[in-house]
């Protein structure tokens, strides 16, 4: 019989990337999204969508009890859904911790605890560390997240942790991007509108890792059966601060951009005006306080070692060629 997974988030940048390669591999693929989900990149007739109501326990345990009695159990969960941007920080934790904590309490006590539980959390979940040094962040490391982005998905990692025998595997990747992806979609538009803005004038290491490079580790944990461990993504290369840009500036014929670089003092006054505005209309801002407090971070190196050498993970795409995959979908789907 097929191996059943569901993927919450599944409309989602990397939950969408998800789907495809569970597919791909022959899995019962269950995407799971709310009824207001946009199911643009789910369009295959093999996957099977369920809805589910994580925010209120009730209806989550009613629904996950029907599929169990109709379905069965899944084999595999990833839970890829949450939340990056918030128009309250108050949201940050409902949705990335407390739904992450029903979701988990629903499967144990529906009976459906599965073989493996991966959680995409975050780098952020370490906040700025090394950062005189610039030493790659360990698990070692103190978790100190310094936003709260970073702070929900600790909680969440710190639950899942707490449950005794439960078989989650956690995931903290960089920054990633790739097509579909719309935060550093915003990079490229603003190049491609003649500007390029930086913050700060100290040093600034970077890392990175494109998505198909996420999903490649998701399923090396699923096919190498771990539990109970969690890994840091990254492409395994260390950036300046211009390569990014520099990249999206070459893919898009080398068009002359204005390069601009305010002091950190000058973005967070920025930063706090933006989100208080779109709070006023009722929207998310992408300079928000916690954009500002990623932005002023130095050092984001880390450890993918324990990836390398427990999972066989092996980036596929550094930056180059990502950026330039990234860049020719942005073409050929009219957004740049």
């Amino acid at each position: 019989m097929k191996k059943s997974i569901l993927i919450t988030g599944a409309s989602g940048f990397i939950g969408s990337f998800l789907v495809e390669e569970a597919l791909r591999r022959g899995f019962d693929t269950w995407a799971g999204v709310r009824r207001t989900s946009s199911r643009v990149y789910l369009t295959d007739p093999r996957i099977r969508f369920i809805e589910l109501d994580m925010g209120h326990r009730d209806v989550l345990e009613k629904q996950l009890m029907e599929h169990r009695r109709t379905e069965g159990c899944f084999d595999y969960v990833v839970h890829c859904a949450g939340a990056t941007k918030c128009i309250d920080q108050a949201d940050f934790d409902r949705v990335n911790h407390v739904q992450t904590c029903n979701l988990v309490d629903m499967l144990v006590e529906c009976g459906m605890t599965p073989r493996q539980f991966i959680f995409i959390s975050t780098l952020s979940v370490f906040g700025p560390v090394h950062e005189r040094d610039y030493r790659p962040i360990t698990d070692a490391d103190t978790r100190l997240p310094n936003t709260a982005y970073g702070r929900s998905k600790l909680k969440a990692e710190q639950y899942l942790e707490s449950l005794e025998a439960f078989p989650y595997v956690i995931f903290r990747p960089t920054g990633v991007y790739g097509p579909r992806e719309r935060d550093y979609y915003v990079m490229a538009q603003s190049i491609a509108r003649h500007m390029d803005v930086a913050a700060g004038f100290c040093r600034q290491d970077l890392t990175f890792v494109y998505v198909a490079d996420v999903v490649q580790a998701v399923f090396l944990a699923i096919d190498k059966g771990v539990e109970r461990r969690a890994y840091f993504l990254s492409d395994g290369q260390v950036y300046s601060s211009r390569t990014f840009s520099d990249l999206i500036i070459r893919e898009l014929g080398n068009l002359w951009v204005l390069r601009l670089k305010f002091p950190l003092f000058a973005l967070k006054f920025v930063s706090l005006c933006a989100e208080w505005g779109a709070k006023r209309r009722g929207k998310t801002s992408t300079l928000n306080r916690d954009k500002y407090n990623i932005m002023k971070q130095r050092n984001w190196r880390c450890d993918i070692t324990p990836a390398v050498r427990e999972l066989g993970y092996a980036p596929a795409y550094d930056l180059d060629q990502g950026v330039r995959l990234t860049i020719a979908w942005y073409k050929e789907n009219k957004w740049l």
